[in-house]
């Protein structure tokens, strides 16, 4: 039985992925942000575990994981959690700048660095959930744009850092996605939002098992999926 260990799986894509990955067999791990949250996300994930650790706040998450009992190994870590607040440079405060990239990228990095010494023994994949924005910025999307980019130059470093010990990186793009989160971007560029119009979070969680499921001798390294039309 592989074990996985989940950001973001409280919705979306990260909860779509913790459900099949469940679905089949697999042990799951989720981090979540509080202990009520943990209590919510197990609740809504019959089967799966939970740890707590604040990606908003990276530097406590070595405090926090240092109290709790990890698994004693990890096949993959899925970093699916994410958040997003657009408005042009001249607008965008700085504690939304500060969140973002903690969240985005300061979080998945000193997660993915505590963890480390699992994901060498097993040989583990990491994913990281990017996004569009993360290959290219559009006006209005510079602090979200900024995290993703980083998380890409992450993802390129830990993969050729690691690869001597057998840990394996996919970075996954996807396109606008049928999720909360999505839902959120249209308010706040003030857009009526219609679910049929983008990817579904299904969609994106099959091509995040297609890197889980590769045999040991391959690896996929990037992966950008877009809707049809």
């Amino acid at each position: 039985m592989s074990v996985h260990l989940i950001t973001g799986a409280g919705s979306g894509i990260g909860s779509v992925v913790a459900r099949r990955l469940l679905d089949r067999g697999d042990q799951v791990v989720v981090l979540a942000r509080d202990a009520g949250r943990a209590k919510e996300i197990t609740a809504a994930l019959p089967g799966a575990s939970a740890i707590v650790g604040d990606l908003a706040q990276p530097g406590r998450l070595s405090w926090a994981l240092s109290k709790q009992a990890l698994p004693e190994r990890v096949d993959s870590l899925i970093h699916a959690a994410g958040v997003v607040d657009l408005g042009p440079v001249a607008d965008l405060a700085a504690n939304l700048w500060e969140r973002q990239l903690a969240v985005n990228l300061v979080g998945p990095a000193e997660l993915t660095r505590l963890v480390l010494p699992l994901l060498r023994v097993s040989g583990a994949r990491v994913v990281f959930v990017n996004s569009g924005a993360g290959l290219h910025a559009h006006a209005g999307w510079s602090a979200y744009a900024a995290s993703k980019h980083g998380l890409k130059a992450l993802a390129d470093s830990l993969r050729a850092e690691e690869a001597e010990h057998g840990v394996r990186v996919t970075s996954i793009y996807p396109g606008r996605t049928a999720t909360p989160m999505q839902e959120r971007v249209h308010q706040q560029e003030g857009r009526d939002y219609d679910p049929e119009r983008f990817i579904t979070a299904d969609s994106v969680a099959t091509t995040i098992l297609t890197a889980l499921d590769l045999p040991d001798d391959a690896a996929l390294t990037d992966l950008t999926i877009r809707p049809r039309g």
